[in-house]
């Protein structure tokens, strides 16, 4: 079952999400897709999940605003279609960071692999705005660039809970030996 950081729906099981679920049904499955669980994203949240978590809160958010839910929910997931850990990939002289050149190798992915419309296109393109320096030209575009920020802090502070927890019961294990 898949699950979108801090929603307590089931993507493929819960009635509040099955309208979003039928909306990227085909993208969850296809291989392309699925290739992105292999791949680390924030720390211990891989690539697909943070995709999803983008793509299910893009989807509510545009719902509640009047805008293209299901565009906005597609091209979430594939907003980081790059299919490599970019921590072992070596920067060449010259070339932009990470962070400013993975949208257009995300829309080269997506568009290889699907049929993708000039919304969507630009919703992927400019998730990264500011640092991509064009402006979005579409409401659901700035929402995914809030909610990708969003989506990575809820994943950083999950990672960082499991830390403070695995910390805190050592912490106790050896009061506790100091003790007896």
């Amino acid at each position: 079952m898949s699950k979108a950081f801090g929603s307590k729906y089931s993507i493929e099981t819960s009635k509040e999400a099955e309208e979003f679920y039928h909306f990227i049904k085909d993208l969850m499955e296809n291989d392309v897709v699925c290739e992105m669980k292999n791949f680390r994203h924030h720390y211990s949240t891989t690539c697909y999940q943070h995709c999803i978590n983008v793509a299910y809160y893009n989807y509510i958010i545009c719902r509640k605003l009047g805008l293209d839910a299901r565009k906005a929910a597609r091209a979430g997931l594939l907003h980081d279609l790059y299919l490599y850990d970019w921590r072992d990939q070596p920067r060449k002289r010259g070339e932009k960071p990470h962070g400013m050149r993975h949208p257009g190798i995300a829309l080269e992915n997506a568009k290889l692999n699907f049929d993708i419309s000039k919304r969507e296109e630009d919703i992927i393109v400019k998730h990264m705005w500011p640092l991509t320096l064009k402006l979005p030209r579409y409401a659901e575009s700035y929402v995914i660039v809030v909610t990708d920020k969003y989506a990575a802090m809820l994943e950083i502070g999950s990672h960082l809970k499991g830390k403070l927890k695995g910390l805190g019961s050592k912490a106790k294990d050896s009061v506790m030996r100091k003790v007896s």
